[in-house]
């Protein structure tokens, strides 16, 4: 194996100026790879040989290359294509080994490659098999962009030894790795001349010239010529002022001008960019505000093309029902006591079903009344699973406990519901009754997650007001100001700014909330998650909290251990097909 990366020099080529909008191709790390397999099947055939360059600003700045022992034998056609003998791989590392060194030499810079999707194939079926991540990755294939570049007339043939030869290369392709890719890179800086004499003069251009670039989506790039490089919310808005679309970025001008490159391909939004007449921003202080006004926005608009915006705000809750014997019921409008939230009804229902397992409350949806009940028995109270508070057989008195019971465990004084669970999970595998035991056990452990979010967000809704602070990563800080769970006020203090004039500003300036009775004071479960998620971040600081933020001793937090077991129990008993 062969990994150079000298500090400078090599074959250059005269650059352009480029403007300062997305990434300038002069500032751009393109990797260059070609790979030799023993034939054309990604997942029946292997990789001989890897190749690859490294260039930034139209000079290189390393290079790959080795062979590799596919463990496999070498079809003599490959052998008469390349000159790769099954001798020459003999003691060749293997790719399990190679595949690490290339993907950290190739970093997270944007793969080059002609005929790209011949060599991703490869290399993405390589990732997976091998256990590395395949991040998203901006790929680029010289043959696309040729065909884009030149005419029929100049170029019959796009093959790489027919560009090669156009272009005057170095390098003659040879069917061997390094060679070829070297070669590619010839091509590829006489291809970007060619597109930079049009005026395309970033890689988000580069990727929007391409050819499968709607032409709405190239006519409506000047939408985003105006935006501030800050953080915040845009929003697409139609003919009518309607808004379409509602994201959030780090940086507005570079999000948004990515709408209209290549990079973005679901069918919903390109639609959506061809009826855009305009984009608005709000300018936020940080990625908090972003998200909240994010969630706000959505709530207030439900834009079409946002997947979110069906009932954005729609979580279900358990609680139990104001009557003289309680039971558990489903509902989407909380009041104080309930539990939750729940993405869905369905995980809802699970966690009541556990709850009655655990727990002697009826299960039936009678009204019953607190004297001289006249029901008649259903077949529960028959097996011994209800004591037939229907037909006058327990008193308010003797139902009383397992609703008490039930209501600790919501607020997280008690855990008695989540021990006898757990106990008849234990009976269950030691019965042998494993499937049963299995599924007993994924009940649970929704259970305790609910319970624990829930109990964590509680808390925090709780709170009159509470200010954190942020490092912003530039010897700054970000500020937030919360108040019953949702953001009152955002600002941050740039490096050399005293931070604790900014608190007292952004606390006097803070939205007034005034808190209902629900288990998260009126705030929506989408805000108060994305704050205690901004909060949970390491390197986060509380500057002010009127009361201190503890969750009890006895909460659900406190089965985080057994849930991590559980989880891992059920990974390992899991066939690798259907996890």
């Amino acid at each position: 194996m062969t990994i150079t990366e000298p500090g400078g020099g090599g074959k250059g080529t005269a650059q352009l100026s480029f403007d300062e909008l997305g990434t300038p191709l002069r500032e751009t790390t393109f990797v260059v790879v070609d790979l030799e397999t023993t034939g054309g099947s990604a997942t029946e055939d292997a990789i001989t040989e890897i190749g690859a360059v490294k260039v930034r600003g139209g000079e290189i700045i390393g290079e790959f290359a080795t062979l590799i022992d596919p463990e496999r034998g070498i079809p003599p056609n490959i052998v008469a294509l390349t000159g790769i003998t099954e001798a020459m791989v003999l003691g060749a590392p293997r790719l399990a080994s190679v595949l690490p060194a290339f993907l950290e030499f190739a970093g997270s810079a944007v793969l080059v490659a002609h005929n790209a999707g011949f060599d991703m194939g490869f290399l993405r079926a390589a990732a997976e098999r091998h256990g590395h991540p395949w991040a998203k990755r901006t790929v680029l294939c010289t043959v696309k962009l040729a065909r884009r570049v030149l005419s029929r007339e100049e170029a019959p043939s796009c093959r790489l030894s027919a560009l090669a030869e156009l272009f005057g290369a170095a390098t003659t392709p040879t069917h061997r790795a390094l060679d070829d890719a070297r070669a590619t890179v010839d091509v590829l800086h006489a291809l970007l001349e060619r597109v930079g004499s049009l005026g395309v003069q970033s890689l988000e251009e580069l990727l929007s010239y391409l050819p499968d670039v709607t032409p709405a989506q190239r006519r409506k790039r000047e939408l985003a010529k105006d935006l501030p490089s800050a953080p915040g919310v845009y929003l697409f808005r139609g003919p009518r002022e309607e808004v379409l679309y509602v994201g959030t970025a780090s940086d507005l001008r570079r999000r948004v001008r990515q709408y209209f490159t290549a990079s973005e391909n679901r069918r919903r939004v390109r639609e959506m960019v061809g009826i855009a007449e305009r984009v608005d921003v709000v300018v936020c202080a940080h990625s908090l505000e972003a998200e909240v006004r994010e969630l706000r926005l959505l709530a207030a608009h439900r834009p079409r093309y946002n997947r979110r915006s069906t009932n954005p705000h729609r979580r279900w809750w358990v609680a139990l029902t104001d009557e003289a014997f309680p039971r558990l019921s489903i509902v989407s409008a909380p009041k104080a006591g309930a539990f939750g939230p729940f993405a869905s009804r369905g995980a809802a229902a699970e966690a009541v079903e556990a709850l009655q397992d655990a727990l002697p409350v009826r299960r039936c949806t009678q009204r019953i009344p607190a004297r001289s009940p006249k029901g008649v028995p259903c077949a529960l109270a028959e097996l011994g699973r209800c004591k037939a508070p229907c037909a006058g057989r327990q008193s308010v008195e003797d139902y009383a406990p397992a609703v008490h019971e039930v209501r600790r465990l919501f607020t997280g004084d008690s855990v008695q519901a989540l021990d006898i669970l757990a106990g008849q999970l234990d009976r269950l595998a030691a019965a042998e009754r494993f499937e049963r035991a299995s599924a007993e056990r994924d009940r649970l452990i929704g259970l305790i997650k609910a319970l624990d979010r829930g109990q964590r967000l509680a808390t925090l809704a709780a709170l009159a007001e509470l200010v954190a602070a942020r490092p912003d990563g530039t010897g700054g800080w970000d500020f937030a100001v919360i108040r019953y769970g949702r953001l009152a006020s955002a600002g941050s203090a740039r490096r050399g700014v005293r931070p604790m004039p900014v608190v007292d500003s952004l606390v006097a300036a803070a939205e007034t909330v005034l808190p209902d009775d629900g288990p998260l004071r009126g705030a929506s479960a989408d805000e108060v998650s994305v704050v205690l998620r901004w909060l949970d971040r390491p390197g986060t600081r509380l500057v002010h909290c009127d009361v201190p933020w503890a969750e009890p001793a006895r909460a659900a937090a406190s089965w985080r251990p057994w849930v991590a077991r559980a989880e891992a129990g059920r990974v390992a008993t899991t066939p690798p097909s259907e996890r």
